[in-house]
């Protein structure tokens, strides 16, 4: 007796799906995500507002965007498209009517109590495979944020507090004080 195949979904699967409900496709499985609470949704509109004020400041040619906001991670893999809680894509060109297409330089996620290990490792690996530059992972229930440098050669990752000012690695002159933010 055979097993039951698992089924496969694809970009189509997930463009197909209403427009109210938050989901990942990732290897050919979707996954569901469920409605972010406050805290996470301060942190994500304290971060927007603060990367985007840097940008328009400088006259910065980057956009961000919060979730939601689909990234097809790999051109030609029609079976990965996530949505960070936070992007920042400084090629325009990876730009489409429906997101992004390619790699954003910089992506910030903002950890679920429901599931940690899906940002903690999971999209690790994925966005270090796809070429994200630079990935943070901010953990409300801990009060810190990881900050992996994935364009290295040997990436590196550097824990902060929601006291520390942080370095934005793909700018030269661009650092967030979590302080300042009043988490």
């Amino acid at each position: 007796m055979s097993l039951p195949q698992k089924k496969i979904y694809t970009s189509e699967d997930y463009w197909s799906l209403p427009e109210d409900v938050r989901a990942e496709l990732i290897d050919g499985q979707i996954y569901y995500q469920a409605a972010p609470n406050r805290i996470h949704q301060k942190i994500l509109m304290e971060l927007s507002a603060t990367i985007r004020n840097h940008i328009r400041g400088n006259h910065g040619l980057c956009e961000v965007y919060p979730a939601p906001f689909a990234v097809k991670l790999f051109e030609g893999n029609d079976q990965a498209i996530v949505e960070p809680d936070i992007s920042v894509i400084c090629d325009p060109h990876k730009l489409t009517d429906r997101g992004c297409s390619g790699a954003p330089d910089w992506i910030i996620e903002i950890v679920s109590p429901g599931n940690p290990g899906h940002d903690f490792i999971y999209k690790l690996n994925l966005y270090a495979k796809a070429g994200v530059r630079e990935y943070w992972i901010v953990d409300p229930r801990n009060h810190n944020i990881l900050v992996y440098y994935l364009e290295q050669k040997d990436f590196g990752v550097k824990t902060y507090t929601f006291h520390d000012s942080i370095k934005v690695n793909i700018y030269d002159d661009f650092w967030i004080d979590f302080h300042d933010l009043d988490l």
